[in-house]
């Protein structure tokens, strides 16, 4: 039984991490093994709070053993990782990836690099950012970064389309084969802009802008496991990428159809098979 291995956090109500990600692999087909770095009641946006708490870096090396044990890595087609609760995951996901490439070399590691977002209640700890773009960013075959993060891996500030595409291309020269900016905010006021960069070339896609009263929490998570899918299920990165900028913007726009803050997966899980609406790549010179 081949499958993926999520590593990310988990939140018990709603939809962000793992419970964001692992849902939609599954709908397109395939296999889901998570590992939760964070166990939540709910995802941090709300104003009463949360309870839960951090995993430590073992509790993750120890199910990631487990798995060996059983000869799961061997199987694992891909590993993707998201929010991690301290440095030390990060150094227990890192050697997560190289026990499976070990296992599997065929295996890719997709890495989401969430580095923090203090304005929408997402907080990381003390090191985090700096093992995400020193060891889990080279490592990986695929990024998943925002304007913000990519800046942080190149060192550069990204303000223009130009920009994106330079340090796209920057990025393709430091270790990942295949880098997806899961939101690009310079580019455009009225739609939501994702870009992919693969062998050189630079892809923009766009999709119409729907404003929330409060922002959308795990469109990120859930933009890297259908793309993730897709390279899983053997498509070409530009048809994954299309694919993954049509059914996520199916899942957003049920989600403000029906008034709501959290994403509505389960209710629009249909759009992961087939997307009701279809917007086309632009060719970034």
């Amino acid at each position: 039984m081949q499958g993926v291995l999520s590593i990310q956090s988990h939140v018990s109500f709603g939809h962000a991490g793992n419970s964001s990600a692992v849902f939609p692999m599954q709908r397109m087909g395939l296999e889901v093994w998570p590992i939760h770095t964070v166990q939540f009641s709910n995802h941090t946006q709300y104003p009463q709070g949360w309870k839960g708490s951090v995993f430590s870096a073992d509790d993750i090396s120890d199910v990631v053993q487990g798995l060996s044990n059983i000869g799961a890595l061997e199987k694992c087609q891909a590993v993707v990782t998201g929010y991690q609760g301290s440095a030390e995951q990060c150094n227990a996901v890192a050697d997560a990836v190289s026990q499976t490439k070990l296992a599997n070399p065929d295996a890719l590691y997709i890495c989401d690099p969430v580095m923090g977002s203090p304005e929408k209640g997402c907080i990381v700890a003390s090191g985090v950012a700096e093992h995400l773009l020193t060891r889990l960013m080279p490592m990986a075959d695929v990024i998943v970064p925002n304007q913000f993060e990519l800046g942080q891996f190149v060192g550069m500030e990204i303000n223009s389309l130009s920009d994106a595409v330079k340090a796209c291309q920057k990025a393709l020269t430091m270790g990942p084969k295949i880098v997806l900016v899961k939101h690009i905010y310079c580019v455009s006021d009225d739609k939501f802009s994702m870009m992919l960069a693969y062998e050189g070339q630079c892809y923009l896609a766009q999709r119409p802008q729907l404003d929330f009263e409060r922002a959308l929490v795990g469109a990120g998570d859930l933009i890297s496991s259908v793309f993730t899918a897709g390279l899983v299920k053997g498509w070409h990165p530009t048809t994954a990428f299309k694919h993954c900028n049509e059914a996520v913007y199916g899942v957003v726009k049920q989600t403000k159809q029906a008034d709501e803050w959290e994403l509505q997966i389960i209710a629009a899980q249909d759009e992961f098979i087939t997307p009701t609406e279809s917007f086309d790549l632009i060719e970034c010179d």
